[in-house]
């Protein structure tokens, strides 16, 4: 994945290029770029690194132009060098892209037959010489867009400029996203809207297959044919002031303390206030179908799928569901044979990751009802899915997700009650208690937060160890894993997660006096009403997950626990316990992950990593 900015205006574009791709940076920093059309000539600048050294690069450089375009790498082909960098210049042309021209090698083999010369190991070089070619044989720009694009195989944006036209950029979508930010006489071109968010909130979201021709005073789209199509200009909500970190030292950490707030605004309008029950609007067409409902087939990647694991627990107890959790890049190779009565629940913070938008097309062509869960409003997956769900976290720019999970939780939770009511296996009485439950969770959330000087303290005394193990039971299981999942992310420590009555199935022997041993044990308020569905709030558990931890002590494993306030047998057990606010079995799990994050957090702090940007990490996956 990379960042793409273009500006067609009246303006010097560096300042602005180089600020949308600092906004940017979160989707690549192997290596970034910029070219500016100054005279009629197209003028590049890369770097290998982070964009303050393509910014020291330009320094001293004024501009007469108000046309330019940059990019921010992520390699898939060829080492991130500045060679490699982006923009790429064949000719009259150049181009910036962000995908996987899958069928590169075929055009590559003919263009090098008709003596065309490859300077970079990129796939993205050879759309600079089909342009190239395209635009020697006399074709504009458009017309050269509509002739390449049959030829190209593969999910892909890009944007291209040309000398010959030296007022106008045309950016195409197939499969990764490319939005146009339009105001008064310039118009933006960029990967994501957090580029250009600042400078307008009058957006326009490019389909697969779409060519914008931007022009200084306007915007044109055409289909993959060439034929004009209408321009659809929506508005955005979210602010710039969300985009920003608002005092905290980073954006992963002010996205932690954001939860209750977003968790809030995830919960906000899906509950029916007369009758105190979770009622989300976006399924009222669907009932009938939903009641009859065999098999959930959930699909995601990262932090999603653990979201998703989670979700078959609730599904699973709440609407007595079947559940299969897949990953998206093994379930679109799979052949997965997909249920009549069955639904795939595909869930995406940004709403544009490959794996999971393959997912949703293999549920397509097996004429399977799609649900999407994700964040980000016309994404494809939104746009593509039968029903869409969104989160309403607000934006994410860490790389680390944080709020997006527990919100995606969170609609899972209304999702399987409401599923569950449909369906007659729990009453509305017991709906009514659990949606009284939720609405006192951004509460809890908050006093969680509350424990982050303790968790800090803890972090300087992990900070040194060189294996992580996380271990939880039921629910608590995928959280070990996405607790794993954060610690690796961040600070580069080598963790594995792992359901803890597997403990004496091998993991086990990796503990060791050296091993900080991370327990999630909570105990689970018990339901009030009668007759609510078995095994919530007993404590067989709770006494199995303790008998686990003593397994770890016995082998000299550093215990830090995480259960229900003043749990006074597993803080005696270990050496470190972090105390939750008492919440029910369904809640546990969201709590939970807060002091996973935070830990994550302060370790990679203290070992000096880089929080919001990790190495070889991208904030949304829209390659494979």
């Amino acid at each position: 994945m990379c960042g793409i900015i273009g500006y067609n205006g009246f303006q010097d574009p560096k300042g602005i290029l180089l600020d949308g791709l600092k906004r940017l940076e979160y989707r690549g920093y192997d290596s970034a770029g910029i070219a500016i059309i100054e005279n009629g000539k197209v003028l590049v600048f890369r770097s290998e690194g982070r964009i303050l050294q393509l910014e020291s690069k330009l320094t001293s450089k004024v501009f007469k132009s108000t046309l330019g375009i940059g990019h921010t790498r992520w390699a898939t082909h060829g080492a991130p060098t500045e060679n490699n960098a982006h923009p790429h210049q064949v000719g009259k042309i150049t181009i910036v892209h962000n995908g996987i021209i899958e069928n590169y090698i075929e055009h590559k083999i003919a263009l090098e037959k008709e003596n065309c010369v490859f300077t970079t190991d990129t796939d993205s070089e050879v759309l600079a010489h089909l342009f190239d070619r395209a635009l020697m044989s006399g074709d504009s720009l458009k017309e050269a867009t509509v002739k390449i694009l049959p030829t190209l195989k593969g999910s892909y944006a890009f944007v291209v400029i040309s000398e010959e036209q030296p007022d106008q950029m045309i950016g195409v979508s197939n499969g990764a996203p490319l939005v146009i930010g339009t105001a008064t006489d310039e118009n933006y071109l960029a990967s994501d809207i957090q580029a250009i968010l600042h400078r307008t909130q009058k957006i326009i979201y490019l389909k697969d297959g779409q060519i914008a021709v931007c022009n200084k005073t306007g915007v044109e789209l055409f289909s993959k044919n060439g034929v004009p199509e209408k321009v659809e200009i929506k508005t955005i909500q979210w602010t710039p002031d969300q985009m920003e970190k608002s005092g905290y030292r980073h954006y992963m950490l002010k996205e932690i303390h954001e939860q209750s707030r977003a968790i809030a605004n995830t919960i906000s309008g899906n509950i029916d206030t007369e009758i105190g029950i979770i009622q989300i609007p976006e399924l009222n067409d669907f009932t009938e179908k939903l009641k009859n409902i065999d098999r959930i087939s959930i699909v995601a990647c990262g932090t999603a799928r653990h979201a998703g694991l989670v979700g078959k627990y609730y599904f699973e107890k709440f609407a007595n569901i079947a559940t299969d959790v897949d990953f998206g890049s093994e379930f679109r190779y799979r052949q997965p044979v997909l249920e009549k009565n069955s639904f795939t629940l595909l869930i995406s913070q940004s709403g544009e990751t490959a794996d999971t938008l393959a997912g949703l097309k293999e549920s397509k062509a097996q004429s399977v009802p799609t649900l999407a869960i994700c964040n980000v409003r016309e994404s494809s997956l939104a746009r593509e899915s039968d029903i869409v769900l969104y989160t309403n976290a607000g934006p994410e720019i860490g790389v680390a997700s944080t709020k997006a999970f527990t919100t995606q939780l969170t609609l899972l939770y209304m999702l399987a009650v409401q599923l569950g009511q449909l369906r007659g296996v729990i009453s509305e009485e017991y709906a009514k208690e659990l949606t009284r439950d939720l609405m006192h969770l951004p509460i809890l959330v908050d006093r969680t937060l509350l424990l982050e000087t303790q968790l800090e303290k803890i972090a300087q005394n992990f900070q040194d160890n060189p294996f992580f193990f996380y271990m939880g039971r039921d629910n608590q299981y995928p959280i070990a894993l996405e607790g794993a999942l954060k610690l690796k992310e961040i600070s580069y420590a080598h963790a594995e997660g792992y359901p803890a009555g597997e403990l004496k199935h091998g993991p086990i022997a990796l503990i060791d006096r050296h091993a900080a041993v991370i327990v999630l044990a909570t105990q689970d308020l018990p339901p009030k009403t009668k007759n609510a569905p078995p095994c919530f709030g007993e404590n067989i558990i709770y006494q199995k997950v303790l008998s686990n931890l003593q397994q770890v002590k016995a082998r000299g494993g550093q215990i830090l626990s995480v259960g229900t306030e003043e749990d006074s047998l597993f803080s005696k057990e270990s050496k470190y316990f972090i105390g939750l606010p008492k919440a029910s079995w369904a809640l546990n799990p969201i709590l939970t992950s807060i002091p996973m994050q935070l830990l994550a957090y302060h370790i990679a702090l203290l070992r000096g990593t880089d929080v919001d940007k990790p190495r070889n990490l991208a904030k949304s996956v829209t390659v494979e």
